[in-house]
């Protein structure tokens, strides 16, 4: 059987990200508008829904002691808008990634966020994460800020790895 060519180092450019959304399993699937959403560096992932965060979480040693806060889902109005207070939201992309083995994506912000006051924490996705991601939006902005369904709210990065992983992610957030 013949192998995949095998990646360049580093970030991946555009060609190589659209190489990758042709696989049998793509790297990303799920793009309301995948001519808009693939950029030279990147892929820009887009917000299907957003939840304040409604109760207290805690991590502990274990993953016995993790315990998510609940949270509230605040919906769109008839133009597919919500207003979000300033505070803490959990935002879900539509987007669901595939990340193969000799790969591990990173998450950034787009810029426009920034700039209206509107900060995108993110986390390492581990090679072999299959599923969408989940951002926190915090809204730092003292009068707010409006969303609109499937706007593109952060960029995915696509690096190499030095070497395959052996085993890819295996946690609780697998297929989630």
């Amino acid at each position: 059987m013949m192998q995949p060519a095998a990646l360049p180092p580093g970030a991946l450019d555009r060609a190589s990200l659209l190489r990758l959304l042709q696989r049998t399993l793509p790297l990303v699937e799920g793009m309301p508008d995948a001519a808009t959403q693939v950029q030279p560096n990147g892929i820009d992932l887009t917000v299907a829904c957003v939840a304040w965060v409604a109760s207290i979480g805690q991590i502990g040693v274990s993953n016995a002691d993790r315990l998510l806060p609940s949270t509230h889902d605040l919906g769109w109005d008839a133009d597919g808008w919500t207003h979000l207070a300033a505070g803490p939201y959990v935002a879900t992309t539509n987007e669901t990634v595939h990340t193969p083995l000799d790969l591990t994506l990173l998450l950034w912000p787009r810029s426009s966020l920034l700039r209206s006051g509107v900060a995108v924490h993110t986390a390492v996705v581990d090679a072999g994460y299959e599923g969408r991601l989940v951002f926190l939006l915090s809204v730092l902005n003292p009068h707010g800020f409006r969303l609109q369904r499937d706007a593109r709210i952060a960029q995915l990065v696509a690096f190499t790895l030095s070497a395959p992983a052996t085993e890819g992610y295996q946690g609780v957030y697998q297929g989630t």
